[in-house]
Order: C-alpha cells, then structure tokens, then sequence
C-alpha cells in the first residue's frame, strides 16, 4: 500500500495530502472531494480525468484554496516554488493567497466569457492583473503582446476588443495568456476546451504543448475526455466519486490501466480506430455525494465486486514505482476486464456495415436543392450599418428511409442553420427543400393563404397543389437540443411534458392511454420505474436522463426524420456511446432518419457506421465532402477534413503533430474568400484555388469532393502556391508543406 507521508522530492511541486471538501446540506453531508492524496512534478502535464461530477473542478479549487465559502477544505496542499521554502497554501492569509493565486499557480477556467468583465477591454484585463500585483506595465504589456501572439493571435486586435467580439477560441487563448501574464510556476486547467468545437480544442492542446516547454510550466489538465489527454499528459490520474482511482504515466494507464474504471472509462470513448464493438458504455451512474458506497466506491458498477469491495476501501496499492491503483484485486484486472485492442477481440464479432441507405433504392424522404441561407446582420451602435452573413451556401443533399446523416464541421459552419431548414424552422433564401416529393415552404404558404382566404382575406392567392399539408409535415420532422435542460420546461413534471404532444397530435387518447404509452417509452429508453421518473422534474435528472426525455418527446410524434442537434456533445464522453445506442436501437424500432450534427468525427463515424449512414463535412457554409464513413476516415480527400480528422482525440496518437492549417481561426462569414473557401487555411491552396470554387468530384471509393486536388487534369496542379502571409502557421517558406512533410511539387 502507498501510505507514505515522506518530505515531497525534488522534483514535486505540489504534494497534496488528505484533501477533502464537504458542504453541510438539509440532507446529508456532501463530500465533493474525499481523503485526495496526489504528487504534482515540477514541468510535467498532468492529466487529471473522470466523468463530470467526480470532483475533478473541486480538485482545481482546492489547490489555490478557493473553494467556495459555505464548503470545508481540509487536508494538506504544499507548494514548492524554485529556490524558495515550501509553503501551505492551507495556511496563507488573504494577502498570501492573492500573491499565490496569479503569481504562482493560476488557474484557465471553462468559460473564458465568465471569466472575463463584459465592460472591459481585454487590455484592461491584462494591465489590471499587472497593477494588482506591482508589476512593470511596460514590461507586461509586452509580455501580453509575445504570449498573444504564441497563441496565434493579433495582439493590438485582440487587446482593443471587448470579450464578446471575440469568437470563442479567440477568448479562451486571451485567457490563457492572462493566466501566463505574471509568469507562474503552475497553470491549473480547468476543462479549458470543453465549450469549444474539437478542431479549436485540438489547435490549443497544440499550442499548449509549445508554451509549456517554451515557458517551463507545470500543467494540471482537468478534463473528462481521456483520449484529449493521450499525446498531452505526462502522467494521468483518474478520479471516481471524488477520491483518486489511479495515477501513472500516460502510456502505463492507457496500455495497461490497473483499475476497472479506469478500463471501462478507455471502453466508453468513441475514436476513429478502435474497432466499434469494443466501445461500450459503463453501466450504472455515479454515486451521489451525500450517499457515497462504503468500501470501494465503484463496487456497485464493477464486475469483479466482492464482499472484500463492498466493506473495505482499498486505499492506493502499488503497481509499480510510478503506477498506483485504488483496488483491492489490481494485479486481477487484466484477466477480468479487457482493454480495447486495435484490432477486434473476435475477428466475426465485429459490428458489420449496413447497406448504405443512399443505396437501398426508393426516393429520398429529404431532399435539399441548391439551398442558401443568408442573414442581415446589424453592424455598430450608431452607424447601424448592415452585413449578410452567408451562413449556407448551394447545399445539395438527400436524407433516404431510415439514414443517417452525420453533418460535421466547426462552430459557424453553418451546420445547426441548415439543421434548422431541413427540419422547417428556417425558410431558405434561395432553393428547394422537398418532403416527400413536397416542397416544404410552399406547403408553409399553402396553409398561411388557405388560412387568408377562410377568415376573408382580400387578394389571397388561391393555394398550390402541395400534396402534404404543412403540419404533417412539421409533425414529421423533429428536433432534440443540444442542451435538454433548456428544452424542458423547468417548472412541469417529465409527464406533463410529454403528454403534451400526445394531446395535440393524438387527441382521440384519453388520459391512460396516454400515460401507458409515456411509460412503455421511458421504460424502453431505461427509465425506470417509469412512474418515478414521470413525476420528477427537469432538475431532478441527470444529464443523459434529460436527454432521453427529450428524444422521447420527438418520438411522440411518430416522426420520419429527427434533427440530432450536438445532441450528445453536453453529455459524458461515458454517457455517449450509450446514447448513440439508443438512437440506433430507436431507429431500428421506429424506422426513423437522423440528421446528426456534430463537431466530432469520432462520435460521427460511431453513429453512422453503425446505421449504415454517412458523414457530410460542411466549411463556410458549404458541404465539401460527403461519403460512406470508412471513406472518409480512412480516405479523406479534402484538406478540411484531414485537418478534422488530425484534430480528433485518438487513444492511440502517440504525439499531437504540428498544425496542418495556415491559419487557425476561421474567416468571417460576412466576408467570406474567394474562390475554394477554405484556401485561406488550407496549406494545399493554390493560386487557382482564390479564383474559383471547386465543384463536386465523384471518387472511386464513392464520395463527393469540392476539392481541385481529386481532379488529376485540373489548372491547379499547374498554379503558383500562394505564399505565406503574417499569422500562417507551420508554413516552410522553402515550399514544403511542413503539415505534411510532402513537398507541393
């Protein structure tokens, strides 16, 4: 057993001995973070991972004693500074404390917008911090200005803006900049990337991997998303219901992990090569702080629980010098709970590939023509001056009987807009969106003149021949938010809320009939009792328990089609897996489609590989690949989707690799480029692509690309490669594409 209470070595930063936080509630005590003993060595990156709820945030506070008032922290934390004599950061008084808090350990939180002062400046952010802590301005400032620019942005732009007029990974590197201002010895990251889509996420961890070398850091990385973490951390150590499970080099616990969570939590995370029937969600929930197990706290979810588990904790046993496990039976884990291999555990296991549905004949339940969609946006407080933001632009696709759609591509791609339109909550600027055979919006228009002309209106059109009437058509065409606590009226029970629908739509069902059916659904979907959960509220359910109550709702319109909206991004990476299954086993039941927009690629190809879909990439506001899933991972023939397909956590990566985009950011839809959109970034670009935009190219393997490089007879392979500007990065002036280590030639 590692009990050791031994003088911190060398090389330890932080030593944090019996940390424990507990809030006095009405109904119990609740310990949010429970008896936490952990080494943090000086210049490492240490990964610190769990599900949400694990105490992972409380962990972060304690270490800078900025847990809030009405909590109890005890324990010790003590810092180490360079040359300096060891302090209790438990001890210090609030003098010490505001010293500690910026000058030596600084913490990046989730939300740079919360941690930012609307009515400031990011400059004043910065010269605020400065003045605070008696530090020369001058100086300072051009410190700002060199760590800005680190991170890829444009100092005097960004110091002169106001936080909202920074797009969210503009902010979060402010942030992360501000943190580094006073040049700590420790940076604690608190979810830094969470609010942000996986090709931004990615680009930071980048960056992050650079400054940490360039400014000597020592790095305590919170996340739940371990693959984030597998070509970052040094070390990782798991956290389950608010005690440390495991700690040991990266590659140690993502190889040869010595607990069964940390094994089931490896099983839980979709990627891009993990064999499909190895990822599996982990059953049951975590335990309520206020009613944590005796013993081992992971007992009630564990397959290899005894009565030893169930009445004894099993504090930290040694795996090796460096690799500590909180399990009774740690050298058993490996012949009783299996990591996930490359390749599959039994070959004829494997999940097989449906039939495309795009191949099964028949027409297209849904189909989008040539649809553009553009706003007017109001620009300035005095001049009011107008800008038409293209948020889509010439989209072509069709969505066939029981398919899935995975739409791909950053925040502001224009993904959720056509979302939107497809499902008739946003009319089209130009083009046609066919239900059925029936253009949705002249249905729309059928029913506002019909409507005109029975209540006397003067000069009515006489309608169309729309053969569906346009509440059909919205009856038939769904949607389930991204966040599902927003979509749920707070103040109604979950059976209240889903008789709703049955009331509009089914009218004929009295009372029980409608209650049956609402509780065979919850029932189906693994609510249950199902009595129990009709009568809670929004606020008395998890996470994915919201979810599914939202899904349900959709269901209770017998829909064709449901717009999955980031439907799983606000969940769990170990609640995602078991979500997408659901839809799937839904899908089977109901014979419904799904469009699935989504930032990540991983959670894309579970989805539609398994239903037998595809994914659809979207940049600015346009698709520029679409094809069947093993196409586009394993073959992706346009730069944007390579460039996503790098940005995707991947257990298996062995290091992050260098950025393979110029430009970090993405342009401004008011303004979009010229030609191929994303020539801008694209480290492939070519001087014919600022001319023209590429149309469709069918491939081999049965995609469609917008790209000039799958046209071997195209002018661009004959073109000038555009030179590099001010802000690219990652480009070679000699003419080698340092993204790729391929030569342009």
């Amino acid at each position: 057993m590692n009990n050791s209470d031994d003088s911190a070595a060398e090389d330890t930063i932080l030593e944090i001995r019996d940390a424990s936080v507990t809030f006095d509630l009405s109904r119990g005590v609740s310990r949010v973070l429970d008896g936490v003993d952990l080494d943090v060595k000086r210049n490492e990156v240490l990964g610190v991972v769990g599900e949400s709820g694990s105490g992972k945030s409380m962990l972060a506070n304690a270490l800078v004693d900025a847990v809030p008032e009405e909590g109890d922290l005890a324990g010790s934390i003590r810092y180490h500074p360079p040359g300096g004599e060891e302090i209790e950061v438990l001890d210090q008084d609030a003098e010490g404390l505001r010293r500690l808090r910026w000058e030596e350990i600084s913490i990046v939180s989730q939300s740079a917008l919360s941690s930012f002062n609307p009515t400031m400046k990011i400059r004043t952010h910065f010269e605020e911090t400065l003045d605070n802590h008696d530090y020369d301005m001058l100086e300072g400032m051009e410190r700002a200005g060199q760590l800005l620019s680190d991170l890829y942005l444009e100092p005097d732009r960004v110091l002169d803006s106001y936080p909202h007029e920074l797009s969210g990974g503009m902010r979060q590197r402010a942030l992360i900049a501000l943190s580094l201002i006073l040049e700590p010895e420790v940076v604690v990251m608190d979810e830094p990337t969470a609010a942000l889509d996986l090709l931004m996420q990615r680009s930071i961890l980048n960056l992050l991997d650079e400054i940490q070398d360039d400014y000597d850091l020592t790095v305590v990385f919170i996340t739940h998303d371990l693959a984030q973490l597998s070509d970052l951390a040094d070390r990782l150590a798991v956290m389950y219901a608010f005690e440390i499970t495991e700690v040991g080099p990266t590659e140690e616990i993502l190889e040869n992990s010595a607990h069964p969570y940390t094994r089931k939590l490896l099983r839980s995370t979709p990627d891009l090569e993990g064999p499909l029937n190895q990822m599996e969600a982990i059953e049951g929930a975590a335990p309520d702080p206020v009613n944590v197990p005796e013993g081992c706290s992971f007992h009630p979810r564990c397959p290899m629980a005894t009565d030893k588990c169930r009445e004894q904790d099993p504090g930290l046993y040694d795996v090796t010098d460096e690799h500590t496990s909180a399990c009774h039976y740690w050298d058993e884990v490996d012949e009783n709970v299996d990591l996930r291999s490359s390749a599959p555990e039994d070959p004829s296991a494997e999940v097989a590939t449906p039939e495309l549905a795009s191949e099964r004949g028949g027409d297209p339940l849904l189909s989008m023509e040539d649809v553009s969609i553009h706003f007017e946006e109001t620009q300035g407080f005095i001049s009011r001056e107008t800008e038409t933001v293209h948020a889509v632009d010439g989209v072509d696709l069709d969505i066939y009987e029981e398919d899935v759609v995975a739409l791909v591509g950053e925040s502001g791609c224009g993904k959720t807009t056509l979302g939107k339109a497809s499902i008739a909550l946003q009319r089209p600027t130009d083009g046609e969106i066919n239900y059925r055979g029936t253009d949705i919006w002249e249905a729309h228009d059928d029913r506002g003149s019909l409507l005109s002309r029975l209540t006397g209106g003067i000069g009515a059109p006489d309608p169309s021949d729309a053969d569906i009437d346009f509440s059909e058509i919205r009856r038939a065409l769904q949607i389930v938010h991204q966040d599902p606590a927003s979509a749920l009226n707070p103040n109604k029970r979950v059976i209240s809320s889903l008789q709703k629908p049955l009331k509009k739509w089914n009218a004929e069902m009295d009372k029980e009939a409608r209650e049956r059916r609402i509780y065979s659904l919850l029932e189906l979907v693994g609510m249950e009792p199902p009595e129990d959960y009709a009568e809670r509220y929004p606020h008395q359910l998890s996470g994915g328990e919201q979810q599914r109550v939202a899904l349900i709702r959709a269901l209770l319109m017998n829909p064709d089609m449901i717009l999955a909206d980031e439907a799983i991004s606000a969940l769990d990476v170990s609640l995602r897996v078991e979500t997408m299954d659901l839809l799937l086993e839904l899908q089977e039941m109901f014979g419904t489609s799904f469009l699935f927009i989504s930032h990540d690629l991983s959670n894309a190809r579970y989805l539609a590989e398994k239903a037998g879909g595809r994914i659809a990439v979207m940049y600015l506001g346009e698709i520029v690949e679409i094809g069947p899933v093993d196409s586009i991972i394993s073959n992706p023939e346009h730069p944007y989707t390579k460039a996503l397909r790098w940005a995707t956590p991947d257990l298996d990566k062995e290091e992050i690799g260098t950025l393979p985009m110029r430009k970090i950011d993405i342009p401004d839809a008011t303004n979009p480029p010229s030609g191929c959109r994303f020539h801008t970034r694209c480290p492939e670009a070519r001087e014919a692509c600022t001319r023209e935009n590429p149309e469709p190219i069918e491939t081999e393997d049965g995609k469609q690309v917008a790209c000039f490089r799958a046209d071997p007879d195209h002018e661009y392979w004959e073109s000038e490669p555009i030179a590099a500007e001010e802000g690219d990065s990652r480009i070679d002036p000699t003419g080698s594409n340092a993204a790729t280590g391929e030569s342009d030639d």
